[in-house]
């Protein structure tokens, strides 16, 4: 079952014990500001990331997802709706090792 909060909600260390006994990522969908230049998907302006979404997945959802953040989201500003059709099949971590999700991911995929 997928719920939408109607306000972000900070991950405090109670919040995401809930998840437990899984990991946070595998339960919550978590955002945070742009690191920008340390993160290996800003290339200066943009967030490459957010375009190979786009460009290399087809939308998961017909129409815009409920959102709280979207006035506030890099990929929103930077890719339009076109992202927002995409963002609810993006998770922080996946098992998946495809060759699609190894060629939207733009980084080499590291063993355990």
């Amino acid at each position: 079952m997928v719920l939408y909060l109607d306000r972000p909600l900070p991950a405090t260390g109670e919040v995401l014990g809930l998840a437990a006994p899984l990991k946070p990522t595998e339960v919550f969908r978590l955002s945070a500001t742009c690191a920008e230049h340390a993160c290996p998907h800003y290339d200066g302006a943009d967030c490459a990331l957010a375009t190979r979404v786009v460009r290399l997945l087809p939308p998961a959802v017909d129409s815009l997802p409920r959102c709280v953040i979207r006035k506030d989201c890099r990929w929103y500003t930077q890719e339009g709706g076109a992202a927002c059709l995409r963002c609810p099949e993006i998770t922080t971590v996946t098992y998946d090792v495809s060759s699609q999700t190894q060629a939207v991911s733009g980084l080499p995929i590291v063993a355990d």
